[in-house]
């Protein structure tokens, strides 16, 4: 006969569990602040805030709103984690 490993989950599993999960929802928040905070940038480039002229073409499309956009749905899909639960018998 074959014995079979039960999984169980101990505290200490759990507690890893729950660490990592409060880290990948920080890394997350702090991606949608990054995407807000280039967004942001790239509209107040376009009112010429920084001084006159406007960014070029190429910068509008790759590190523009795109960009922005881009770390704001990154960072909500990571921040928006399930919970870790307790496996229960």
């Amino acid at each position: 006969m074959v014995a079979k490993k039960v999984a169980e989950s101990t505290p200490n599993e759990f507690e890893r569990s729950w660490r990592l999960h409060r880290r990948l929802v920080r890394i997350g928040q702090l991606l949608m602040i990054a995407g807000a905070l280039v967004a942001a940038t790239h509209w107040l480039a376009h009112l010429e805030a920084f001084g006159p002229g406007q960014p070029p073409g190429w910068l509008d499309l790759v590190a523009g709103y795109p960009t922005g956009l881009l770390l704001l749905v990154a960072g909500a899909i990571m921040a928006g984690r399930k919970r870790p639960s307790k496996q229960t018998r």
